[in-house]
């Protein structure tokens, strides 16, 4: 067995209790988190725990797409052993990180992406979506599980929330047409789960308007 692979389980043993212990999480929808077979996790990006988040939602292992930059720090045992795929954010593109996605769906993995490809820190609910899990799932058939966090990662306190929705399939349709209803949804998931203080705050952006503007 790979080392780093153990690494990964360990420290994924200790992990996963402790930050429920610590941010207590409150998890909707876990049940469209497919128990076995290839599918797709998308949803927003707020902080740099989302991903962490994502996984102790499920006991499958999750492979996300994650800066290159990860793999090569501190802990990049863990990251290298969770099969963490390494995304290098000064590209344009990332054909590697891509085929090594379609790879693990195709082996019947779960992979787990953020379509905004960085964390959001202005006012906009989401920023414009980058193609890659609507260009996986068109490839290999598997569903897209939308998903939306909100609130805040607060120590001892209920702050954080996420909410997978109802699978998307691909159905033959091209990219642009998947990816654009895993926007709508994403979207509307969000603006079911924040406060309306919170939702009044924030500018809706929809697909086609960041579509035009590219």
């Amino acid at each position: 067995m790979d080392r780093n692979y153990v690494v990964y389980k360990l420290l994924r043993a200790v992990f996963k209790p402790l930050f429920h212990i610590l941010y207590r999480p409150v998890i909707v929808g876990r049940e469209n988190i497919p128990s076995d077979g290839a599918a797709v996790i998308a949803g927003n990006h707020k902080h740099a725990l989302d991903p962490i988040l994502v996984d102790v939602c499920t006991k499958r292992v999750v492979h996300t797409l994650a800066k290159k930059d990860l793999h090569d720090g501190r802990f990049g045992a863990f990251f290298r052993g969770a099969g963490t795929i390494p995304v290098d954010l000064h590209s344009a593109h990332n054909p590697a990180a891509l085929d090594a996605a379609i790879k693990v769906l195709r082996a019947g993995g779960l992979i787990n992406v953020s379509p905004e490809a960085k964390r959001n820190y202005t006012n906009e609910l989401l920023l414009p979506f980058k193609f890659g899990a609507a260009v996986m799932s068109h490839r290999t058939d598997a569903p897209v599980i939308p998903y939306a966090i909100t609130g805040d990662y607060r120590l001892f306190r209920r702050g954080i929330r996420i909410v997978f929705g109802a699978p998307i399939h691909a159905g033959g349709r091209e990219p642009d047409e998947i990816n654009r209803e895993l926007y709508d949804t994403i979207a509307a998931l969000l603006g079911e789960s924040m406060p309306q203080s919170e939702r009044d705050s924030r500018h809706f952006t929809s697909y086609d308007e960041w579509r035009d503007r590219s």
